[in-house]
């Protein structure tokens, strides 16, 4: 049973299939959740919202993994690296998109983000100083020329906030894929349960000292700013515990499908629920990015498969990896996820590490 779980075009688990979907679904309407939250009128300014909701989320999963039996210590290296991790997943990734949705739509967010994955091979490429193959340049310019396609026809015609709202979101991924290519090479040495509670404490505090540096005014929020915001700590904190689930129950590259649903999910409900414009620029760029990824990933399986014969031997000893290596497979493979936090993986925790939304 074990082995036909991990292997292709073999029977899967059910269970597993559930949590893939909880994946699609959840984290397809974070960036939704925070357009509601931090809207103008909204009453909730953004630095407090994203701090408070971090807090919430990251003390219920530790709480969940307390009940686990996850040992909660942290080590002063552990300290270090989820604080500077959590400082670029966080407040660089994820701030960025929190404050632009004041200004920009949500499936535009949703768009630039699902693109994380192509500035993340570049960054490993010139970490490692390693020259991309023939696939992987035309996937990367494919993705690329997306981005271009979505983004400059907003530069062009935007002003003031809006534009400054476009440029942050062409940075967000870039901030966030440099915090999970950090964690993916800077092990910890608790589970990734852990790891993601601890990680959004630390970036919900960083928020709080954000929003107090910045002066921002108490939270009023509305009826429906206050929705939005318990959806993202609750329904979206919980996603980050189907995104370990489903790495150990589904083969890792049905997981990883995830990144071409959600950015489409995401601007279908905008466009569906908040009347969001989608034009044939939008439905070309995102095609573009999409295959892009896909160009990404595939070379990505393709370079692991030819140097993991050994990987494959330890594999077949363990079927079922740990939830702390799977997620370290999954950031290494994704250059970072971009689920719920708006951005999650992501999400709520190391991969909404990113992933966010």
């Amino acid at each position: 049973m074990t082995t036909s779980v991990r292997g292709l075009g073999r029977g899967l688990p059910w269970l597993g299939i559930f949590h893939l979907l909880v994946l699609y679904v959840v984290w397809s309407t974070t960036y939704l959740a925070i357009k509601v939250a931090v809207e103008p009128g909204s009453g909730f300014p953004p630095w407090s919202m994203a701090g408070s909701r971090l807090v919430c989320a990251g003390l219920m999963l530790l709480v969940i993994a307390k009940v686990r039996r996850h040992s909660l210590r942290l080590t002063r290296r552990d300290v270090a690296i989820l604080a500077a991790t959590g400082l670029l997943l966080w407040i660089g990734g994820n701030g960025l998109v929190t404050w632009s949705e004041q200004y920009a739509d949500s499936s535009y967010a949703a768009l630039l983000v699902g693109a994380m994955p192509i500035w993340g091979a570049v960054m490993e490429g010139v970490l490692d100083r390693r020259r991309p193959s023939l696939a992987l340049a035309a996937a990367l310019l494919v993705g690329f020329a997306g981005v271009a396609v979505l983004t400059v026809p907003k530069l062009m015609s935007s002003h003031g906030a809006d534009l400054v709202a476009v440029v942050a979101l062409l940075f967000a991924p870039l901030l966030w894929g440099s915090g999970a290519l950090l964690q993916s090479r800077r092990s910890v040495s608790v589970s990734s349960l852990v790891s993601a509670g601890w990680q959004q404490v630390f970036g919900g505090a960083m928020f709080v000292v954000l929003s107090l540096a910045a002066r921002e005014p108490l939270p009023h929020p509305t009826p429906t700013a206050l929705a939005g915001w318990a959806y993202l700590v609750v329904v979206g904190g919980l996603a980050f515990f189907s995104f370990v689930l489903a790495l150990q129950l589904l083969p890792a590259r049905l997981v990883f499908t995830y990144a071409y649903v959600n950015p489409v999910g995401a601007a279908l409900l905008g466009w569906w629920l908040l009347s969001e414009p989608i034009t044939w620029w939008t439905v070309l760029g995102a095609v573009l990015v999409i295959l892009g990824v896909a160009g990404v990933f595939r070379e990505r399986y393709r370079a692991r498969k030819a140097s993991g014969a050994a990987h494959d031997v330890v594999a077949a000893a363990d079927p079922m990896p740990t939830p702390l290596t799977s997620t370290a497979e999954a950031l290494a493979d994704l250059g970072g996820v971009a689920g719920g936090t708006g951005i999650e993986p992501a999400t709520s925790g190391v991969g909404d590490q990113r992933s966010a939304n």
